[in-house]
């Protein structure tokens, strides 16, 4: 992103001429057009895998269901930010469809499994999903009608601060029983009714960073003490923000949900790259990280334990590496093209509808389709810049660089974890994975994304230009007509 681009505005008002583009004569119509497309390889993908699996029904219906709940975000879109990107919803809903058909694959493996074992078939967590995606779709149409303008925000943007620190510190102070899933604190459980509001906190936390960011941009690149070539602002200007970030990364460490502080750190640093422009705010960022890393390491067994199963999963195959290990056996096994919707076994790896459905795409349709899932992704983070880029605020740049950054980031560790390039963090993929937090936080995350790119395409009519001073007037000549009395 153009660090240019935010140095030169302000978040006052308009600014000279503005980057990128101003949007197509009919943007919703594409939509549209990209949204059929995508529900129709949807339905396509989803009875290709139930003609392999056996029983189409149940499918059925939740397809039609899934495409009615896509024309209604269309139309909330067309009514309520009717100048938006036109390719950022379509890509979003051919992502959240896969996602359905591979939990419904999923399921299915499951239902024979415990069928040929003598057990009842567990519950369906694809139509659990489908309920989840209608209240993300509702919260998604709810938000472009309450944000009616992309810097509303900022106007509470410490609020938002201190409710993502308190959405943060709820799992810690609750018992065991009511916060611990898998050795992880980062849960609500109530009488079968379970939330992660970790994923709520990282919007707020965005919000909170962009705004502290805009307001003082300046001292982090002028203000402060030159050491070893680089300008570190004075601690009282650092405050905040630093106070936010590592209570942050302290709490989620201490509630082992680490992959959720590497994804907070990252984007926050990300963010102030962007608002400065200085490359050596990334190196003290990455000797901030490292630092902690080793410190993490020696003082927490969780944290050794997954760097021992990066280094060698197979070492410990019947244990801690098992998870690892048969999703690298998954990857192999779908190679180039895949096994086909149906045709793998992806229910090998545990927890293959949330930490590691990134297995179950390479296995079922190999390289090339995670290939195209990825590219899908890296198109809804061009397209969010492209939409930061374009607007003519500090804040709204800021806000959408770092939403867009935080959905790419996301899916790098995600991907990198399952194919072993980085240690396993406990990620899910945003909108294809199980869960229903991870899903409304990320329609929050485009309905945010969708505000910014309306009003960047959003044309204001140019102001009248003033009157020149009157030294600097053009002589006229006003002939004054004639009175008969």
């Amino acid at each position: 992103m153009g660090v240019s681009a935010f140095r030169d505005s302000s978040s006052s008002g308009p600014i000279g001429p503005i980057s990128g583009p101003i949007g197509r004569p009919r943007p919703r119509r594409s939509e549209l057009v990209l949204c059929v497309a995508a529900v129709a390889l949807v339905v396509l993908a989803g009875l290709g895998m139930s003609s392999s699996t056996g029983g189409a029904g149940s499918l059925r219906w939740a397809l039609a269901v899934f495409a009615g709940l896509v024309l209604l975000a269309h139309l909330a879109v067309r009514v309520l930010a009717p100048k938006a990107d036109p390719v950022i919803l379509p890509c979003v809903v051919l992502l959240n469809g896969l996602g359905l058909v591979l939990i419904d694959r999923l399921d299915r493996a499951e239902a024979a499994t415990a069928t040929a074992m003598g057990k009842p078939v567990p519950s369906s967590d694809a139509a659990h999903q489908l309920v989840w995606t209608a209240a993300g779709i509702a919260l998604f149409a709810l938000l472009l009608a309450v944000v009616r303008n992309h810097g509303q925000p900022a106007k509470y943007a410490y609020t938002c601060g201190l409710a993502g620190l308190v959405l943060l510190l709820i799992p810690a102070a609750l018992p065991s029983r009511f916060s611990e899933v898998n050795g992880g604190k980062s849960w609500i459980m109530f009488h079968g009714f379970s939330i992660q509001p970790g994923e709520f906190a990282k919007v707020l936390l965005l919000i909170f960073t962009a705004s502290f960011l805009v307001s003082n941009r300046e001292l982090f690149t002028s203000a402060g003490r030159r050491m070893l070539g680089f300008t570190v602002p004075r601690l009282r200007d650092l405050g905040p923000l630093l106070l936010v970030t590592l209570v942050s990364v302290l709490v989620l460490v201490y509630e082992k949900n680490l992959g959720f502080s590497l994804l907070v750190f990252g984007t926050v640093l990300a963010m102030v790259y962007i608002a400065t422009g200085r490359a050596s705010w990334l190196l003290i960022g990455i000797a901030m990280f490292a630092v902690g890393a080793v410190i993490a390491y020696h003082q927490f067994a969780h944290v050794r334990v997954r760097v021992q199963v990066w280094e060698d999963p197979f070492a410990t195959y019947y244990t801690n590496g098992y998870q690892i290990a048969q999703a690298l056996f998954g990857l192999g096994t779908g190679g180039l093209l895949g096994a086909g919707l149906g045709g793998g076994r992806p229910q090998e790896v545990p927890f293959a509808k949330t930490d590691f459905i990134v297995s179950t795409i390479g296995e079922e349709l190999g390289l090339v389709g995670l290939t195209a899932i990825i590219l899908l992704f890296a198109m809804i983070t061009f397209r969010g810049f492209t939409a930061a880029l374009a607007t003519r605020d500090a804040f709204g740049k800021l806000l959408g660089g770092g939403l867009a950054f935080s959905l790419g980031w996301q899916l790098f560790v995600v991907v990198g974890g399952v194919t072993k390039l980085i240690p396993l963090t406990g990620l899910t993929t945003p909108f294809m994975s199980y869960g229903g937090s991870s899903l409304l936080a990320n329609y929050i995350i485009i309905a945010l994304l969708m505000r910014i790119s309306h009003d960047a395409r959003t044309v204001a009519a140019p102001a009248s230009p003033p009157p020149p001073p009157i030294a600097e007037a053009m002589t006229e000549h006003i002939k004054q007509s004639s009175r008969r009395n």
